[in-house]
């Protein structure tokens, strides 16, 4: 077999292949028992068809595809593997020779494939970003210790209008041209969540047990969403939250520590690291912008239009122009990014272990709430491990860079990522935009 490559753009290559008569002859040995085990022929019995009776009945054009459709899939694997090319996404192919079954003659077709680009990286040591101050302030603090008193705070009923914060049980009717779509009686909900129907947190200001008031909203949900309807809210009870005091018994209470002092002390330890993970995880985005604006990566636009239409078409806005344009620019980035850092997982030679792999599944099966045995299983079952492989890997790639670039502070301190490891190794670790699922499956 003959092959070669046309570089058509940097993401478009044309590979001409020529395969001689011998090579492609045991697949047409192979088609005519295929065939002749499927045919009923009158004095043969089945798979015993000779060629011959198989030409003159079925023709040999019918044959010569049955072979061709076999082997067009090992002789394309066999060039692409001579031209040293990644494709993506599925080849266009064009038979443009074929033989004669009797007679030989050479099969000669072309392919028009999407590859992966070729990157320059840049040099990582010459790259510098800069991030925010981590600075907490009381402000921070206070939020965490409102927060913490508000998880062990009591509900006590008032007799009062309601204000937003409080908790209020209500009952709810819809209605739609008199006919009523939904009602739920005896709903606690918190007043300012805005987690419900549109209009309702303003509707419920204001409002004490026993009254009861019409306002207009979009359906949030069943085979009427989003119709306008006529919503009727009665309030039957009013509570608010009563705080503990802020002392040394709630120090006990809600912790380990014995004082106020101490808890308060921990309180602010916590806010800092929280601000050092925001640090982090802005360092990993900003050298990730700068690695991107560094090279040069063409995308194939056949890969970017797949991927917005898919996203598009799962949303039912196939028809808005203005947010094509939005996730066409989201996509191109995110396939960019993806092929940088696998060109950096080639170049530092990053490998993934199987402990970081169960990690990662495990990260992630919590992200979706599911066990970890059975988010395995759902990826194993979708052919898409060596997705989390690659996705892993390019975790890694991006550590490694983070480890090499200049990094500051507004105030033009050395940032050290290294100090949220190994606890915190997640919540700053490399996580990038994803993209077409066929183009991470490609990678391996």
């Amino acid at each position: 077999m003959k092959s070669a490559v046309e570089n058509l753009n940097p993401t478009r290559v044309k590979l001409t292949v020529e395969v001689p008569f011998d090579e492609l002859k045991p697949s047409l040995d192979a088609a005519y028992q295929t065939i002749g085990s499927q045919v009923q022929i009158p004095g043969f019995r089945r798979g015993k068809v000779p060629a011959r009776i198989i030409d003159q009945r079925v023709g040999r054009g019918a044959v010569l595809e049955e072979a061709v459709n076999n082997a067009l899939p090992t002789f394309y694997g066999q060039a692409v593997e001579e031209a040293k090319i990644r494709p993506l996404g599925q080849p266009e192919v064009e038979i443009t020779e074929a033989p004669d079954p009797a007679e030989g003659g050479d099969l000669k077709f072309s392919v028009e494939v999407d590859v992966r680009p070729e990157i320059t990286l840049p040099d990582y040591a010459t790259l510098a970003v800069e991030v925010d101050d981590v600075v907490v302030d009381e402000a921070d603090v206070d939020s965490e210790i409102t927060a913490l008193r508000q998880r062990f705070g009591t509900l006590v009923g008032v007799e009062r209008a309601a204000v937003e914060g409080d908790f209020v049980s209500i009952d709810l009717k819809a209605e739609i041209d008199g006919d009523e779509i939904d009602a739920v009686t005896g709903v606690s909900y918190e007043i300012g969540s805005r987690n419900m129907l549109e209009g309702l947190d303003d509707a419920l200001v204001g409002m004490s047990a026993g009254e009861t008031k019409d306002f207009a909203a979009p359906l949030a949900g069943g085979d009427r969403e989003g119709q306008e309807a006529a919503v009727t809210v009665t309030v039957q009870s009013v509570k608010e939250r009563e705080l503990p005091e802020l002392d040394d018994e709630f120090a006990q209470l809600a912790s380990e520590f014995d004082t106020l002092g101490e808890l308060t002390a921990d309180l602010r330890s916590q806010a800092e690291r929280g601000k050092k993970l925001q640090q982090g995880v802005q360092a990993r985005d900003k050298v990730l912008d700068a690695l991107l604006e560094a090279a040069d990566i063409p995308v194939p636009a056949a890969l970017v239009e797949a991927e917005v239409h898919s996203h598009l078409e799962g949303e039912d806005r196939l028809e808005d122009d203005e947010h094509r344009a939005e996730v066409s620019e989201n996509a191109t980035k995110a396939l960019q990014a993806q092929f940088l850092l696998d060109a950096i997982v080639e170049q530092e030679k990053v490998s993934v272990s199987q402990p970081e792999l169960v990690e990662y599944l495990v990260m992630s099966a919590q992200q979706y709430g599911m066990s970890p045995d059975a988010f395995a299983q759902a990826v194993d079952e979708a052919g898409q491990v060596q997705s989390m492989v690659a996705e892993v890997a390019r975790r890694k790639a991006l550590a490694v860079v983070l480890e090499q670039v200049a990094i500051t502070d507004a105030s033009g301190n050395a940032v050290d990522l290294e100090q949220l490891r190994p606890a915190d190794a997640d919540e700053a670790g490399a996580e990038v935009p994803e993209a077409n699922a066929e183009v991470a499956a490609d990678e391996s």
